[in-house]
């Protein structure tokens, strides 16, 4: 009976979490989105929410025949970090572990003999076909891993400056938060052989193609290091600034303009999450299940507004430095380490007119942009 219930709690979870990931979809592809006014922004975060989406159908088939699945209930609302651990594993060890199945239709043809002879539910096949699909799902899925590696999507020149700049994102899943991230920056080259390949007459050089996306940094003799630091600073517990200050320190030719951070969640769905207990109440109220649910998301961002030039000496040198705006003005912004920021929030149109009822809408969304999803489309400026 205990089992059955969690089952059903799960169920209700991947319903609320899969429409919600929907809504956001819908939100991000809409032109007149918020998210639009930021340049790539919306197209960035759409791709690794495409691979959250595909991580989740995993999770939900996995649960068909194993009872490891949990997520954080007090903190983020999305699942643990080590099922993303899992999935990562999983799906390096897909092709070896299919082998050792039996292929689908032997496994229905197993099943509907079973029924016929013990006329009862084959439950030890069933786990097997629940098994297979998930694998193949893992095999042919981009999943969002626990960290994925930087893209470069757009290549331009300063003309103030004569310099290269790319566009590059990169994703990882927080350990600790239990938190999808987003990072974006927009980082500018000083590299001699950069500069000359990739400018000409203060504009990009025509003559050079440049197949984009191109995986990790456009600059080869720095790719893998810019992997490596990706990697080493992408944790939810380092502000944007203390990243961007440290991007420009460890790589005296890339000069960091801008850094954005997309921290996608808090989840709360009714009955399951525990980290707002004025939501859970509100939410339980809701008719259907699949609507209630309240996503919300931050965007963080952090730029340069000065470039401090380099010092060369004759027993001592010092690299250009970067000079990030943190706004002091407003409280929220500096304990971020940002120059501004954004806080959203998606609810279903029935979890919100539930929320207003109870009185407590404006407590709720003070500070956030609110969109409410109806009828399969978002409405925002509420």
């Amino acid at each position: 009976m205990a089992q059955s219930a969690e089952l059903t709690a799960a169920e209700r979870y991947f319903d609320a979490i899969r429409a919600a990931l929907e809504g956001l979809s819908v939100f991000l592809n809409n032109r007149e989105s918020p998210l639009n006014k930021h340049d790539l922004v919306a197209q960035t975060v759409a791709e690794y929410l495409q691979r959250l989406t595909a991580s989740f159908e995993c999770w939900r088939n996995r649960i068909g025949f194993t009872e490891r699945f949990r997520i954080s209930r007090s903190d983020s609302g999305f699942p643990v970090f080590q099922n993303v651990l899992e999935l990562e594993n999983d799906k390096k060890g897909a092709a070896g572990r299919l082998a050792s199945i039996p292929d689908a239709d032997s496994l229905r043809a197993e099943m509907a003999d079973f029924i016929l002879r013990h006329r009862a539910f084959p439950a030890e096949l069933q786990k097997s076909m629940a098994e297979r699909v998930y694998l193949e799902t893992v095999q042919q899925g981009e999943v969002f891993s626990p960290f994925l590696l930087p893209v470069t999507i757009r290549v331009a020149v300063n003309p103030k400056t004569g310099r290269p700049y790319y566009v590059v994102h990169w994703g990882a899943f927080d350990g600790t938060s239990n938190l999808p991230l987003v990072y974006m920056a927009v980082v500018e080259d000083s590299s001699g052989d950069m500069v000359d390949t990739l400018v000409r007459d203060g504009k990009l050089n025509t003559d050079v193609r440049i197949p984009l996306p191109v995986g990790g940094l456009l600059n080869p003799e720095l790719a893998r290091r810019f992997d490596d630091f990706a990697a080493r600073n992408s944790a939810y517990s380092l502000s944007p600034v203390t990243i961007a200050t440290s991007l420009d320190k460890d790589f005296p030719e890339l000069h960091p303009k801008q850094l954005r951070r997309i921290v996608l969640g808090p989840f709360y769905t009714a009955g399951i999450t525990e980290h707002n207990q004025r939501v859970a109440e509100v939410l339980a109220k809701v008719r259907r299940p699949e609507d209630a649910w309240l996503l919300t998301w931050t965007l963080q961002e952090v730029f340069s507004t000065a470039e401090k030039p380099g010092r060369r000496g004759l027993w001592s040198s010092e690299p250009s430095q970067e000079v990030f705006h943190i706004n002091t003005d407003d409280l929220e912004a500096a304990r971020q380490g940002v120059s501004h920021y954004e806080q959203h929030a998606l609810v279903p149109h029935e979890a919100y007119q539930a929320l207003y009822a109870s009185g407590e809408a404006s407590t709720i969304f003070t500070g956030f942009q609110t969109h409410i999803l109806s009828n399969g489309q978002v409405i925002s400026g509420v």
